[in-house]
């Protein structure tokens, strides 16, 4: 039922195939699409079509806003005044009275307000999941306090339901199983449910912020751990104006060039060089302030890499930098990415026709839309499923694209990203990197042989031997392991 009333809602505000896209459609569709419209409501009349979208899904709940939040980013895509229409779903949500923000934060720090502020202003922001209010502690600190809205969780659960069940009909449909939409629907649910506790959230803001500090890319404030609890979470002011006020870009002395790629080599950064990233960077959640310098807020959904799949990432982005295709195909195989059934050349092929016609030049003069329709025709072409544990990685990488864009519309993706990946595959790769991952993985063996030794003298006492003119057969096999890999390593260093 729930999921039947989200269709109803966009179609009663005819925000499903909106009249002003009729042209666009072929005769079939448009048939289908006129013929829903004998449903709509007043609502249908009012306002331009992304208005009309927002105002539907802001009407649908957490997961339909989520939605309009990363559709707001591809401007490119859908149209500037579109994306500006779901703008408003970031940060400009109807917020719920400060008395009750006030009543929630003295019952979750568990004391009188006043013990930890000296001033509690109204909402300065209210998005989906909650809104935060601009105060200031008793050491005279300025701070952004977070506040869960009333009720969110049995909204979100009931959100979650509607999601799988939209996930499971999905599933039923071949052509979309490819996608994954269990996996993807999953995904979704477990990071929106993490974001439902302002505890985790302060840790992975604290964690972040350390991930920041390192590259310098990126700054966080820092968590004021004693207004932290599972519905507040309190951090330090962040300064600047936020990218989704329109007059953030025309700030005085702002370098439009220098901020987009920060913005790329901040998250590039995160990903590979700590295998944690913020996987929700729109609009509302950046702050900027000149010459280019980027504050990140809301730290609710957050991405992880394994280590191998770094290096995967880091390996295909420096492929299409250096433009080695053959190499691109190879890596994408031992991931697993394509099926081994499938010809590598072939595959290498496809990858230099998405590669040349955009390496290089601007963002101005890539259309996003053509390219993503034609990597969504490769992955078809090659059997190639929608990998669960890539799917934050790939949504923000998404929106990433899609700021950058809009701060500077002459950026380029892949100068702004080369400075990051060659310093990880300098020191990831390099003979160095190889001899240090070759002791590691002898430290290792030899602690496994010697607690296997350990174990079968353990199992089997024997009387004490007597005296040997030889080695103890695991110390020479430990100690030919390690001569083993000290010759490899000497020998890859020397190459």
């Amino acid at each position: 039922m729930r999921l039947a009333g989200l269709v109803w809602t966009l179609v009663r505000a005819d925000a499903l195939a909106p009249r002003e896209i009729d042209p666009l459609l072929p005769p079939s569709w448009r048939f289908l699409a006129r013929s829903l419209r004998v449903f709509a409501g007043r609502r249908a009349r009012q306002g331009r079509p992304g208005e009309r979208l927002a105002g539907a899904l802001e009407r649908s709940g957490p997961v339909a806003i989520k939605l309009g939040q990363f559709l707001s980013t591809r401007g490119d895509i859908l149209g500037q005044a579109f994306a500006d229409d779901l703008g408003r779903l970031k940060d400009q949500l109807p917020p719920f009275p400060t008395a009750l923000a006030r009543a929630e934060v003295e019952r979750a720090i568990g004391k009188p307000l006043g013990d930890l502020f000296v001033a509690f202003g109204e909402p300065v922001a209210a998005a989906s999941l909650a809104q935060a209010h601009r105060a200031t502690l008793i050491d005279g600190r300025d701070v952004a306090v977070k506040v869960l809205r009333p009720g969110i969780e049995r909204r979100v659960a009931r959100d979650v339901k509607t999601l799988m069940l939209a996930a499971d009909i999905a599933h039923s449909w071949p052509l979309a199983r490819r996608l994954e939409p269990r996996a993807f629907a999953a995904t979704i649910a477990r990071a929106l449910t993490l974001e439902l506790d302002l505890r985790m959230e302060a840790a992975a803001a604290d964690e972040l912020r350390v991930a920041m500090d390192d590259s310098g890319f990126m700054h966080a404030p820092k968590v004021v751990w004693d207004g932290v609890a599972r519905r507040v979470l309190t951090l330090e002011w962040a300064h600047g104006m936020a990218l989704s006020d329109p007059s953030a870009l025309e700030q005085a002395g702002l370098d439009r060039a220098a901020t987009a790629g920060d913005l790329v080599r901040g998250f590039l950064a995160q990903a590979l060089d700590h295998g944690v990233f913020h996987a929700d960077l729109h609009e509302g959640n950046l702050f900027v302030e000149p010459p280019s310098r980027i504050a990140v807020v809301d730290f609710g959904i957050v991405g992880r890499l394994a280590p191998a799949e770094r290096r995967y990432l880091a390996e295909i982005l420096w492929g299409f930098l250096r433009r080695d295709y053959a190499r691109l195909a190879e890596v994408h195989f031992q991931a697993g990415y394509v099926p081994a059934s499938h010809d590598k050349g072939a595959f290498a092929q496809a990858l230099r026709a998405v590669g040349e016609p955009v390496f290089g030049r601007p963002a101005r003069e890539v259309s996003m839309g053509r390219l993503l329709g034609q990597l969504f025709d490769i992955t078809s072409l090659f059997d190639m499923r929608l990998r669960p544990e890539l799917i934050l990685l790939q949504k923000t990488m998404v929106t990433v694209e899609g700021v950058a864009r809009r701060i500077d519309p002459d950026h380029d993706i892949w100068q702004a990203a080369e400075p990051v990946v060659r310093r990880w595959m300098a020191r990831e790769l390099s003979p160095a990197a190889t001899v240090r991952s070759l002791a590691a993985e002898a430290r290792a063996a030899l602690t496994v042989l010697a607690s296997v030794a350990a174990e079968r003298r353990t199992e089997a006492p024997a009387p004490a031997p007597a005296a040997s003119d030889g080695l103890d057969p695991w110390i020479a096999f430990a100690l030919g392991a390690v001569c083993s890999a000290l010759a490899f390593a000497l020998a890859l260093w020397l190459k």
